[in-house]
């Protein structure tokens, strides 16, 4: 039992960006608003685009994980917005805290899980454990967490 508190603790950590990663909100503090839709010649997406992919990938593993009737977007369009920018300032910040709210979510069943939950296929999937998209998610936002700072850093030149 000991090692599977220990488990748990160390991938909230990981979600959470605790240690050798940037987390969501020193990513996304302050980013000006005149460069959210900004592409640097060569970059492949704007801000806005990094951002909205990883509330929709993270919410579709959040649902993926929970819900046996939940349908994931058409991959690869469906997890990326159409726009380079923000519609307004209120669409940047509704991503921001739906964001954060499917995170927490996230770290809500995994608190909840016992340890034959998290080892224990999905149903509905096709092998999926909860450990497993547990660690498929905070590796995906770390990815893009990634880009989303050089992008940022090269913007602001």
């Amino acid at each position: 039992m000991e090692h599977h508190q220990q488990l748990k603790k160390h991938l909230l950590n990981l979600l959470d960006a605790e240690g050798a990663h940037i987390t969501f909100e020193d990513a996304l503090k302050g980013f000006p608003a005149k460069l959210r839709g900004k592409k640097p010649q060569g970059a492949p997406h704007t801000a806005w685009q990094l951002l909205e992919h990883l509330r929709i990938a993270q919410w579709d593993i959040v649902e993926f994980s929970r819900n046996a009737k939940h349908v994931s977007p058409k991959f690869p369009e469906g997890y990326w917005p159409e726009c380079d920018a923000p519609p307004n300032d209120k669409a940047w910040q509704k991503s921001i805290q739906q964001f954060q709210s499917d995170l927490e979510q996230m770290k809500e069943l995994l608190n909840k899980a016992g340890e034959e939950e998290l080892y224990k296929r999905i149903p509905h999937g096709d092998g999926q454990t909860l450990l497993r998209e547990v660690l498929i998610l905070a590796d995906h936002n770390s990815y893009h967490l990634g880009q989303l700072m050089y992008l940022r850093k090269t913007l602001e030149g």
